[in-house]
């Protein structure tokens, strides 16, 4: 009962979200305009668009999948995979944060009898190479494009130098966290004991008694790992293709309208700076800010009135579009369970 108030909570959160983002967007805009210069687009490009966003779940997927069966759970099909990324990033984009991603993929993990702890390690495996690939790419960016920084995203710069120091402390501290089992035992042991002397929780041995045993299954896995290091950089560049394939979205829309002054690595810099700003901040999928970021940066570059329906084509087909096929993908997941049970 508690998990659905918080479900529909988050529902609630988020569509009161997009209603007031979709409100500030189009608000004072001629609506047939916007719809008209969207028409005038091939449907080739939404075609690839939605291919991209497909392709895009499945890169987790595949990794999700090859961590599995290093640890030994070949047991788990290449389909249930797929269904744990598009559970992910669907309780990811309705929840501030991306908060309630990791454990409802952890739960349906956890049904096909993959261990909590294992499912933790490989989960914060991929965070830790999603949000590596942004400070990656951003490096790139400062230090081979930073011309683009001056001329497009000057004033909205104070958002990108955060959204690297965010991502560099998280990855940071998650790294430790997977390469320093023990540190992690201690710091989890010890917030339970917190929690436990100030009466949050009851005091209760089982519950440690379980949670040490799930720390030495953490161990395993994280050794298991670290073991793999040839993997772990495989699993970097799918990474990094996952990335490039989401930002290229933006360029599919730039090339829909028949732009071509800028080429595909600048286009793609640019979509990359806006996910870098808005990845930590708490907001599902950055909604907001992240169209609000999208109009201050390509204003010299979607001009003549295509501002707003390229707006509304990318973030419509890289977030709400993904958010729409997620949430169809999870009630098949959740009927599924229903008739196992």
């Amino acid at each position: 009962m508690k998990n659905k108030k918080s479900i529909i909570g988050n529902a609630v959160f988020f569509l009161a979200l997009f209603g007031l983002t979709a409100y500030a967007v189009l608000r004072g805009k001629e609506l047939p305009e916007l719809l008209r210069v969207m028409h005038s687009v091939s449907p080739v490009y939404y075609i690839a668009g939605f291919v991209f966003i497909i392709v895009f779940v499945c890169c987790e997927s595949y990794i999700i999948y090859r961590m599995l069966r290093v640890l030994r759970y070949d047991h788990v099909p290449k389909r249930n995979c797929v269904k744990y990324s598009f559970v992910g990033f669907f309780f990811s984009c309705i929840t501030p944060s991306a908060t309630g991603g990791q454990p409802a993929q952890l739960y349906y993990m956890n049904r096909d009898r993959v261990d909590v702890s294992v499912g933790t390690v490989i989960l914060m495996i991929i965070t830790i190479l999603y949000k590596f690939v942004l400070v990656f790419l951003g490096a790139l960016i400062f230090f081979f494009r930073h011309s683009l920084i001056t001329d497009y995203i000057w004033n909205v710069a104070f958002f990108f130098y955060l959204g690297m120091a965010l991502n560099i402390f998280c990855v940071t501290f998650m790294l430790i966290l997977v390469f320093d089992p023990t540190l992690a035992s201690k710091l989890v042991l010890g917030l339970m004991h917190f929690l436990e002397r100030f009466r949050i929780l009851r005091k209760k041995k089982e519950r440690i008694e379980k949670l040490q045993e799930s720390m030495v299954e953490y161990h395993k896995a994280a050794a298991i790992i670290q073991e793999h290091r040839i993997l772990i950089f495989r699993m970097f560049l799918v990474t990094l293709l996952q990335r490039m394939i989401h930002f290229s979205i933006t360029y599919l829309v730039y090339r829909a309208f028949g732009l071509s002054e800028l080429g595909f690595i600048d286009v793609v810099a640019l979509q990359c700076v806006i996910s870098i700003s808005v990845d930590m901040l708490p907001l599902p999928g950055g909604m907001g800010i992240s169209e609000g970021l999208f109009l201050k940066i390509f204003q010299k570059i979607f001009t003549g009135g295509l501002l707003y329906p390229a707006m509304l084509l990318s973030r419509g087909i890289s977030y709400y579009a993904l958010v729409l096929i997620s949430a169809v993908m999870t009630c098949v997941a959740h009927i599924t369970i229903k008739r196992k049970e």
